[in-house]
């Protein structure tokens, strides 16, 4: 179907996006006070870019709430993307080190499971304080 609109084949390979995908999410789950972070300033600057969009500002306190939910849905959607970034690195460095993408698949959700059990332990730890 891809072919009728574009006068080029590209190919894309599954294994690649699951393997970065899992870098990704593990990088998410290990370093969460940077993801939290890293949301929060994007939800911010969507709610100072989004205020010169109204001319009153009765208009703008008027729907202020429901945008603001909307700008922080948004924004930890978009927080993904440096992670994915750095998973993208993550699985260029482990085909190139290792020699095949299975070693990345497997390094991959070791480096999930344990970056899993590290965030449990430390927000565990931050309730008991």
């Amino acid at each position: 179907m891809l072919t009728q609109f574009f006068p080029f084949q590209f190919e894309v390979d599954p294994v690649a996006i699951a393997t970065t995908s899992l870098w990704a999410a593990a990088l998410y789950v290990g370093f969460s006070p940077v993801s939290d972070w890293i949301s929060v300033q994007i939800s911010r600057w969507f709610n100072f870019a989004e205020r010169f969009l109204y001319l009153s500002v009765e208009e703008y306190e008027q729907t202020r709430k429901g945008r603001e939910s909307q700008n922080d849905f948004w924004a930890s959607i978009f927080s993904i993307f440096p992670f994915l970034i750095l998973g993208i690195f993550c699985n260029y460095a482990c085909i190139k080190g290792f020699g095949s993408q299975s070693w990345s698949i497997s390094l991959g959700l070791i480096a999930l499971m344990g970056c899993g059990v590290y965030d449990l332990g430390r927000r565990d730890g931050e309730i008991r304080k």
